[in-house]
């Protein structure tokens, strides 16, 4: 199915972005010509060609790099509460596009309409965020052991950052790291999923004439290539100090072994397989809503989706049959239509992963209990990667438990008491997002204390999904130990210097060391 025999809303997104004809895979202040190898986007629902993407090639490399230096160095000059003028700007040009992006987003990556829109919310939130913090780069002032002395420790811009992000989340991941990166001082190089390169393509578009008008268009480039010519030369450059990425933990190995090769900083967002500890105590109404967001929601494609239901023993059966009820009230469909709770998985290979990992849980003795079937739609659907949310009853310590599989898939895991639920929570190799619902102040305590979570994020009596800009995000583990957004998430894009100044008339040295 090609672009021409889309169905008209899609077509219509397309337009109202720019998004007709081939698209350049390279932005350095203006759209460069890229040659490279085209790529073919789909939507994920209907199978239907949305477009072209010219990828870049080593030249075009070059050509962003440099550019994007250039666009640091006059930054690094610009106050700070300067450059969190720009990011306003950008948060509002984003406003103005919000329903035609979040659009896009559902359309390309397959997340319902709901979720589109509010991943664009949450890049307007980010900004709104890096616009307050722009005036809250602070340092310190200490105490000097010298007489006549200062000392202050100050923060200053860091360079380039490279931004690889996950088809997933095709615009909030990028935003969450350039706009904090921007009125920190930094220039950004953005290396996006190519399965989400016309989202990327359209973000760039609508924030880009605000940094063109200040002339500083390259502070936010772009690169869409192969990761043999553009990902392996991004992550391995020295003149990227910073290198953020979001992806598998097998890749975000490769990726912290090669910058730290070269001395190089990394943010590491990788696998999360997060768990929903539910005691007696829990208000049950309150679990099957998260958990059906949780677990279903992008299609089981976030890295914070919920994975493993850990259920008291007392409330097990009871949890299983409200679930199963609830998933069976789930409208699967094109994401773009109201009404519509599930979307199709990204692609027939992560269609394909999901049925392996059900005969994997079968075969080591789980049970699917609901779900789990390819669904072939009608009309233009036909074409898409649906699938029907699976609950799998399974022990937890079998291995395919241990992994994460990024489908829908929950595991229901029953647990004797806290005691249990936790070391069964903490035994996985992930630490990402975690949450526990309960009424007792206690167990909830204990889930929160040095003793309970192992993971980066936990929640009381709410789920693993749905992370807050104020807060820093990012986990333990396998997740990388990276942190992005809120907090003092900031300090990763800067660095650190101590100053000391003498104000005397005298030179001691410290630790009284006399020389000469």
């Amino acid at each position: 199915m090609t672009l021409a025999s889309a169905a008209p809303k899609a077509l219509s997104i397309l337009r109202s972005l720019g998004l007709e004809g081939p698209q350049s895979g390279a932005y350095a202040g203006r759209w460069l010509p890229t040659g490279g190898p085209s790529l073919a986007v789909h939507d994920p629902a209907t199978g239907a060609r949305l477009g072209e993407v010219r990828q870049a090639g080593p030249a075009d490399y070059e050509a962003v790099v440099s550019a994007a230096q250039a666009a640091f160095l006059r930054l690094r000059e610009m106050p700070a509460p300067k450059r969190g003028e720009l990011v306003r700007r950008i948060g509002n040009a984003l406003r103005e596009r919000k329903q035609e992006l979040g659009a896009l987003v559902t359309l390309e990556m397959g997340k319902i309409l709901p979720e589109g829109l509010g991943e664009v919310q949450e890049a307007i939130d980010i900004a709104d965020f890096a616009v307050g913090q722009s005036r809250m780069l602070y340092g310190l002032s200490m105490h000097s052991e010298r007489p006549g002395h200062s000392m202050k420790e100050q923060w200053h811009p860091l360079g380039l950052v490279g931004i690889i992000s996950a088809f997933n989340f095709p615009a909030a991941v990028w935003a969450w790291n350039s706009m904090l990166a921007l009125v920190c001082g930094d220039a950004c190089i953005w290396k996006p999923s190519p399965k989400a390169p016309l989202t990327a393509i359209a973000m760039t578009k609508v924030c880009a004439p605000v940094l063109e008008a200040e002339g500083l268009g390259a502070a936010f480039s772009l690169l869409i290539g192969s990761n043999e010519e553009i990902g392996e030369r991004l992550v391995g450059d020295r003149r990227v100090p910073l290198v953020s990425f979001t992806g598998s933990t097998a890749v975000g190995r490769q990726v912290a072994q090669k910058v730290a090769g070269r001395l190089g900083r990394s943010i590491l967002e990788l696998g999360g397989n997060n768990a929903i500890v539910v005691s007696d105590r829990a208000d049950l109404d309150m679990v099957v809503r998260a958990t059906l967001f949780g677990a279903v929601g992008t299609a089981g494609q976030r890295c914070t989706t919920t994975r493993r239901l850990l259920v008291h023993t007392r409330v097990f059966a009871e949890v299983e049959r409200r679930l199963r009820q609830a998933y069976a009230q789930v409208k699967i469909g094109n994401p773009l239509e109201p009404g519509v709770l599930c979307g199709p998985l990204i692609d027939a290979r992560a269609v394909e992963a999901m049925q392996a990992t059900l005969a994997q849980a079968r075969a080591q003795g789980a049970e699917v209990v609901y779900g789990g079937e390819v669904l072939r739609l009608s009309g233009a659907e036909a074409g898409g990667h649906f699938v029907r949310p699976a609950l799998v009853r399974a022990r937890h310590d079998l291995p395919v438990v241990q992994h994460e599989t990024f489908a829908p898939i929950l595991y229901l895991i029953e647990v004797q008491d806290l005691d249990q639920a936790l070391a069964f929570h903490n035994e996985v190799p992930q630490g990402l997002s975690s949450a526990i619902f309960t009424a007792d102040v206690r167990e909830a305590e204990r889930f929160l204390s040095a003793a309970g979570s192992d993971c980066g994020i936990a929640n009381v009596n709410i789920g693993t999904s749905g992370a807050e800009i104020g807060g820093a995000f990012g986990g333990e583990k396998d997740t990388g130990g990276g942190r992005e957004s809120g907090s003092d998430s900031w300090k990763a894009y800067m660095r650190r210097q101590t100053n000391t100044v003498n104000w005397s008339r005298d030179l001691p040295l410290a630790q009284g060391i006399q020389f000469g």
